[in-house]
């Protein structure tokens, strides 16, 4: 008997997406969510592959959503590496292996040279909740607030939705802790926040008010959930420089922007000229296998080393290693970062091609494929519209778009594309043709 074929499970048949929704709706936490859930259904997804998913019924959905298969669903040497690794080992860092040293060693090469001390854990969240215990094990003045960015999202840990504005002041959050300090979101679009030195030090202002001191400023290089901004020319230095006078560590997040998703540059740091003292990777990093890092310098992982071992059961396995090897070597080799701003180009112009044509889209921005399009009442008020914003995302799937295209919503304003870097020109192509018939 074919042993792995025997134990492999059959796949929903034909009609069972009624069948399923039911079944999640019962059974999974009533507060998670499913893409394009409507009343006459969601989307029964069975496989991928490259930049496309196929649901249960044959259909063929050009994946603008998914933003970890970073290199492309199913993509054949992260398949192989990790299928091979788990078929010979598959166990955690506390033992050494000859992986370890090839895998960190090319990640580290892709940082400033200070940042020369990684922790390999599983998730983004987990990856920004230990560089927060990192900072406040830093300070040497007792600082445990923390500055963040308007609209930001850092991870689902209790700690990590206190310093997330998407989260606290959204439906069912309990609001701004007292030891956080939202920095306003710059926009470019509306010409609005846009001094990094006057929102800095208005955060540190706040958190002495309160009695505390700042330990550390978080910022996703470019916000994601808050609407694929990207920081004014200028504005992360001046944070920066404030920030660091005041004694706080500057932490950049790359879980959704970094791995050379925005074509310009590998991270999203670089577009501004800054580095960071801690950068936090995830999501793209393992294409779907579960990995994240916290990169830091030798200074702060000395300063945190206590004599409390830290270890992660997952983080750092070995079958993690080979996909994260082999992920990496996928957007080096393959020149995906190249093809990112070449096709990040072509799609921006196109679709602010469209913007005399629909009102509606008040702002086309973005870098590579790191791109999203704010939807306004008119060009002239400026006025969030985020019920056209869900018009428009509900009209992708409706049976006269032939179900082809998947955006998301950010910020209830914006909608978004985080596709893969596997995403090409002719792929472009579609999503500004089915764009323009929203």
């Amino acid at each position: 008997m074919d042993t792995n074929q025997s134990m492999t499970p059959e796949l929903p048949s034909h009609g069972k997406t009624p069948e399923l929704r039911e079944f999640f709706r019962s059974h999974i936490g009533p507060n998670t969510t499913l893409n394009y859930d409507t009343s006459g259904g969601a989307v029964t997804v069975v496989r991928g592959q490259g930049c496309y998913l196929f649901d249960d019924e044959g259909h063929k959905y050009l994946d603008a959503i998914n933003n970890v298969t970073h290199v492309g669903h199913c993509h054949p040497a992260v398949t192989a590496a990790v299928c091979k690794q788990l078929s010979t080992l598959n166990t955690n860092s506390r033992f050494l292996h000859p992986s370890q040293k090839v895998y960190v060693s090319r990640l580290l090469a892709t940082l400033p040279e200070q940042l020369e001390v990684a922790y390999l854990v599983t998730t983004g969240s987990e990856a920004n909740d230990l560089a927060l215990r990192i900072c406040t094990g830093m300070s040497t003045v007792g600082a445990t607030h923390v500055a963040v960015i308007g609209g930001a999202y850092h991870g689902h840990t209790q700690a990590l939705i206190d310093l997330s504005p998407y989260k606290f002041w959204g439906t069912g959050g309990g609001g701004k802790p007292n030891h956080v300090h939202v920095m306003p979101c710059p926009d470019p679009y509306r010409g609005e926040h846009l001094d990094g030195r006057r929102a800095a030090r208005g955060a540190i202002a706040a958190a002495r008010r309160a009695g505390g001191r700042i330990c550390a400023f978080y910022a996703e290089s470019l916000l994601s959930c808050g609407g694929q901004v990207i920081f004014p020319p200028n504005y992360l230095k001046e944070v920066y420089e404030e920030m660091r006078a005041e004694g706080a560590v500057c932490i950049a997040d790359e879980v959704q922007c970094g791995f050379g998703r925005i074509g310009a540059s590998f991270w999203g740091y670089e577009l501004y000229g800054v580095e960071p003292d801690i950068v936090v990777l995830g999501k793209a990093i393992g294409n779907g296998y579960p990995l994240a890092a916290v990169v830091v310098s030798r200074q702060a992982a000395d300063a945190w080393h206590n004599g409390m071992e830290y270890f992660n059961t997952y983080g750092g396995s070995t079958a993690a290693i080979a996909a994260g090897l082999a992920t990496l070597t996928a957007v080096q080799e393959e020149g995906m970062m190249a093809k990112s701003a070449q096709t990040g180009v072509y799609l921006l112009s196109r679709l602010k091609a469209l913007q005399p044509l629909f009102p509606c889209m008040g702002d086309v921005r973005g870098s590579g494929l790191f791109a999203g399009i704010e939807v306004v009442t008119d060009p002239v008020s400026k006025t969030h519209a985020p019920m056209v914003a869900k018009a428009m995302l509900s009209e992708e799937l409706t049976p006269g778009m032939w179900a082809q295209l998947m955006l998301k919503e950010a910020a209830h304003k914006i909608a978004v594309m985080g596709p893969r870097m596997e995403l090409y020109h002719q792929n472009a192509q579609q999503i500004y043709g089915l764009a323009s018939k929203m």
